[in-house]
């Protein structure tokens, strides 16, 4: 199996790159109080530190933990499906449980208000246990299949810091002042934390914080914070990390008495070509018609709006009929995607300008403004930016 396909511990070199062009060569440390907990070290240090240690011999190190994600956005209380729909993060809390003992053993449990979703990934075998259905599915992985296989849950590394640190970093430039910390800690660790600042006045964004592991340099959270707001407005971290060899009975598994038991060998080109295939085609698509207006943190993406887009977002699904097995029959299962928006859109303000008429959803973080011309656009900027960018042809 290809390592680093469902959890990326560290930082892409080519995101050093960007960071190390836009801090410059000079060290850029804070100013720390007290006596700092870890050795003084610029933020392009730090990324070649985490590169380094994911691409050394053997790969990432055996690990376990606990991811916890908070969102406090600002958003009307959403309906509760007791499922992990990409929606039912916009708000409140989440856990997710990561064993990970080389690069063919990987447990992720994602556990919800009223179930339990389990992958358990064991060299050429794995189990998708979901509780809800009370169904255990035996997953076979082909022989010289060398890719990660498909399988009927998202996957971990959308669910853990590591990822969600390379996006940030790969968006950071010219626009972006860095600085570091050094006396920070979490999960028990001390840890170094990358501070990324936007430039522009009409971003929502405050800061983004992104911790490394002091001695591994595995980022181990990330916290976006909003102007004006002492607490982070979204943050996803580990509560909990153990940088020591799982126990072997992590990697196995029973289904319990009573349960449906099904079969199913998983190859790349079996069950996860159509699914790529229809996401390429709608990233495409999406992307011809999109543009964006401004720069860097201050930056709107106009894009052709419907429901049926919206709807497609909130299942995780190019369109509203997921392939079989796919995210959006799974990772949204038990969810109705049409409640969890017209929930959102219940708090959208109606407004009008020079550009024509709408409805406006503003959030710590992100505002949108769906246009009654058909039109979507979303910044993390003010209102006034939406609507300036409205105006823009």
């Amino acid at each position: 199996m290809r390592r680093g396909t469902f959890v990326r511990w560290g930082v892409p070199i080519a995101a050093a790159a960007v960071i190390g062009a836009a801090i410059g060569a000079g060290p850029v440390i804070a100013a720390v109080s007290g006596e700092p907990a870890l050795p003084e070290r610029s933020a392009a240090q730090l990324l070649a530190d985490a590169v380094a240690a994911t691409n050394k011999e053997g790969g990432a190190a055996p690990m376990s933990g606990t991811v916890q994600q908070t969102s406090s956005l600002g958003l009307p209380a959403l309906p509760s499906s007791g499922s992990a729909s990409p929606l039912s993060l916009l708000s409140g809390s989440h856990e997710v449980k990561v064993w990970f003992g080389a690069a063919d053993k990987l447990r992720v449990a994602m556990p919800t208000q009223l179930n339990e979703t389990n992958l358990i990934l064991n060299g050429g075998e794995g189990w998708y246990w979901d509780s809800a259905t009370n169904t255990a599915t035996k997953l076979t992985i082909k022989k010289g299949d060398t890719h990660t296989p498909a399988t009927p849950v998202p996957q971990p590394s959308d669910l853990t810091p590591q990822q969600v640190a390379e996006r940030v970093l790969a968006h950071a430039d010219e626009h972006t002042a860095v600085r570091v910390i050094n006396n920070a800690e979490v999960a028990g660790r001390p840890v170094y934390q990358l501070v990324l600042s936007p430039k522009e006045e009409g971003s929502l964004v405050q800061e983004v914080r992104i911790a490394l592991d002091g001695e591994t340099y595995v980022p181990l959270q990330v916290q976006v914070y909003a102007k004006g707001s002492a607490e982070p407005a979204f943050q996803l971290g580990f509560t909990q990390v153990t940088f020591t060899p799982p126990a072997a009975e992590n990697f196995t598994f029973t289904p319990p008495p009573g349960a449906k038991v099904e079969e199913k060998t998983i190859g790349l080109e079996d069950m996860r070509g159509k699914q790529a295939e229809q996401h390429a085609e709608h990233a495409e698509r999406v992307a011809s018609e999109a543009k964006v207006v401004g720069d860097g943190w201050a930056s709107v993406a106009v894009i052709p709006f419907s429901l049926s887009d919206l709807t497609a977002a909130a299942t995780g699904t190019p369109d509203a009929s997921a392939t079989p097995g796919g995210p959006g029959e799974h990772f949204g299962e038990g969810a109705d995607p049409q409640a969890l928006l017209d929930s959102v859109l219940k708090s959208a303000t109606p407004v009008s300008g020079t550009w024509g008429s709408g409805k406006l959803i503003k959030t710590k973080l992100v505002t949108a403004l769906l246009t009654d011309d058909g039109r979507l656009l979303v910044g993390a900027v003010t209102p006034e930016e939406i609507t300036k960018a409205a105006g823009t042809k």
